[in-house]
């Protein structure tokens, strides 16, 4: 029997819910909001709080370690993009990958006034003071990717960050199983300051010490520099004639080092990264890396802009409508999901 009242027609909501969701409907939100489209300020305002988008512009404040990394360019990208969407001027202070220069960077910042601001600290305890400056004048703080300070000890809006264990257990298991469980494996570390890169640590090491046939023939911090990487692993290379896998707190560094080996002839080497960067998908793809991981950068920048705006649009509050603390999850990029993995962050959904 057929229903006598007909297709159930769509609801004002309904529309908002599909325009929010649809990548043509966020290039005319960033146009215009509404009102180039001839609806009403109430419309438009409904609108509004339903895309979680503020209907007047919104001033924030970025920082991450620095734009020399690819990934925290990627997150820049990323902020933008979504701040372009939800009605939010950007403004970056870059860390240039040194504690000192994004400490200046970071005081420059607090002496200024902001909706919301958003940073990646280089190194936890860092930052501490100019941060806390801000929080005490009530202005929002999203703590991104790793800690500005503990969270019992400072009173940021949230922190939202991977799961950097199992992003270092995920790879090294990787690693460990191409090789047979046996052989010998170098782990080029990224800033010993940062607590990304210490879970990262933590997960290599509670992997390898479940294979007694693994030798970890060097553990040194290459601080995320792609030219610290490459120095040091002209050194590996000459030291150590057999090294069966590598695993790097970073793509970046992996395919820096990379090309070290090939000039050696060293290819033979497993080699596994993390951020799943662009380069590195496509170095999964054709074979150059073993594997990567996915530390979402447009998810973890996207999502502090949405919850900026969320504070200052909608009241939202620490620890009751955002929770202290959201795992930004990403998998383990193969061949099997590196062409999904590379449409996703073209269009910064992770």
């Amino acid at each position: 029997m057929s229903s006598t009242k007909g297709p159930r027609q769509p609801s004002r909501r309904d529309f908002i819910r599909a325009a929010g969701a649809s990548a043509g409907a966020g290039a005319a939100l960033a146009g215009g909001f509404g009102f180039d489209l001839g609806f009403s300020p109430a419309f438009a305002a409904e609108m509004a709080k339903e895309t979680a988008r503020s209907e007047k512009p919104l001033r924030a404040a970025f920082s991450n370690a620095g734009l020399q990394a690819t990934w925290c360019a990627q997150g820049k990208r990323a902020a933008e993009w979504w701040g372009k969407l939800l009605n939010v001027e950007i403004t970056w202070f870059d860390g240039e990958l040194s504690a000192t220069k994004q400490r200046a960077a970071i005081d420059n910042m607090a002496s200024q006034k902001w909706d919301f601001v958003a940073i990646q600290a280089f190194g936890i305890g860092t930052l501490t003071a100019p941060v806390n400056k801000m929080i005490d004048a009530g202005i929002p703080v999203l703590d991104m990717d790793t800690l500005i300070a503990p969270l019992e000890q400072i009173k940021v809006h949230s922190f939202l960050a991977p799961d950097n264990e199992f992003m270092g257990a995920s790879v090294t298991q990787a690693l460990l199983d191409e090789i047979g469980g046996a052989g010998t494996i170098i782990m080029t570390q990224g800033a010993l300051g940062h607590t990304g890169a210490q879970g990262r640590a933590r997960g290599f090491e509670s992997v390898v010490k479940k294979f007694p046939k693994v030798e970890v023939l060097d553990t040194t911090p290459a601080d995320w520099d792609v030219t610290k990487a490459v120095r040091i692993w002209e050194t590996h290379l000459t030291k150590y004639p057999r090294i069966d896998a590598a695993f790097f707190h970073n793509d970046d560094m992996a395919l820096a080092a990379w090309n070290v080996m090939k000039a050696r002839g060293r290819t033979d080497i497993k080699i596994g990264g993390v951020d799943a960067m662009p380069p590195a998908i496509q170095a999964v793809s054709e074979g150059r890396m073993h594997a990567t991981v996915r530390n979402p950068s447009c998810r973890i920048h996207g999502g502090a802009v949405l919850a900026g705006v969320a504070a200052v649009v909608n009241g939202e509050k620490s620890g009751e409508g955002i929770p202290k603390h959201i795992i930004t999850d990403g998998p383990v990029v193969t061949k099997a999901n590196a062409p999904g993995m590379q449409w996703m962050q073209d269009h910064y959904l992770i």
